[in-house]
């Protein structure tokens, strides 16, 4: 008997841990099946695409032998192409205009909702982001409605005044007619990011400026602004990236004013016509891969000036 119970009660310490090795086993077989289905949708709908679409990039199609290995010759043309550079040169004017004025309207509006001081703070909230929800086309369609020399309201009530029909489709102002646009559609996104970003603050510090005697202003700009970067930041970087990837407004303005919209206005609408339209399937794909690529430059100096930036300001408190 002694012997006995004396094997057994070596043998439960081993037996325990290999239930527990088990059931741990068991738990990672679990998480792996539930993460599946992401990692099967991510690679098929992302990482096969675009392996074949690089793949496509390297080929050129020919009247006489189908088509044929090019290597980088359709990059190089991409480069020397002044319908794609003079499209990036554009996005690049709407990027240093419209982001700027976009993002500073949205800061602006989520630190006066912060500060408590707006009347109703919910129902402006709900105002302010209630364009996100409307989709780009039905947005373009609405604001080309307003632009309207002939029926617009906007040109009815300017020739009531007597100050004649503004041409907001003229292949001089289209472009900030887009910009207008695009940014009634993202100032409460990006004001939403923002704010939640606020109210994630410590109320303390709030508290002890007040007690030092700093206003509104100076806490706002000595304390909010600062501990709300990295959210400022990954608003400019979504803004840099919805900049070169503009396509519905100049695809549905290019029907409406033909003349000031080229089928080229924007770098992936550019990409658009020339795959589906023009049927150059391999150039359009050299065109997206040098589009995605300029945006990761951009985007990567932005965030590299970011944090010299704050590093800077650290050594400076020091």
């Amino acid at each position: 008997m002694t012997t006995t119970s004396t094997l057994s009660a070596e043998r439960s310490p081993a037996a325990s841990r290999g239930r527990t090795g088990s059931n741990r086993r068991r738990q990672n077989v679990a998480a792996y099946l539930f993460i599946l289905p992401f990692f099967v949708v991510f690679i098929a709908m992302l990482i096969v695409p675009l392996a074949y679409s690089g793949y496509l990039s390297l080929f050129q199609s020919k009247l006489i032998g189908g088509d044929v290995f090019a290597g980088f010759a359709n990059y190089v043309r991409a480069l020397q192409d002044s319908a794609f550079l003079a499209s990036i040169g554009r996005m690049g004017l709407f990027l240093v205009i419209q982001v700027p004025i976009m993002l500073g309207l949205a800061l602006f509006l989520a630190l006066a909702l912060d500060s408590g001081r707006v009347r109703g703070s919910r129902s402006v909230r709900l105002l302010v982001f209630m364009p996100y929800a409307v989709p780009a086309v039905v947005a373009t369609l609405m604001w080309g409605y307003l632009y309207g020399p002939d029926f617009g309201p906007i040109a009815q009530i300017a020739r009531g005044i007597g100050w004649g029909t503004p041409d907001f489709l003229s292949p001089g102002s289209i472009l900030g007619s887009m910009m207008n646009i695009v940014t009634w559609e993202f100032v409460g996104y990006n004001m939403i990011i923002m704010y939640a970003a606020l109210r994630a603050i410590p109320a303390d510090l709030f508290e002890a400026a007040e007690i030092d005697g700093a206003g509104q202003f100076r806490v706002a700009w000595s304390i909010k602004i600062p501990a709300i970067r990295p959210a400022i930041l990954l608003t400019v970087i979504f803004s840099i990236i919805g900049t070169f990837q503009l396509f519905a407004e100049p695809s549905l303005l290019n029907n409406i004013a033909p003349d000031a919209i080229t089928n080229s206005y924007t770098p992936n609408y550019y990409a658009y016509n020339l795959a589906f339209i023009n049927q150059e399937l391999n150039y359009a794909a050299a065109i997206a891969f040098l589009l995605g690529l300029f945006i990761a430059i951009v985007s990567y100096v932005v965030q590299l000036a970011s944090q010299r930036s704050e590093r800077r300001e650290r050594k400076a408190v020091r």
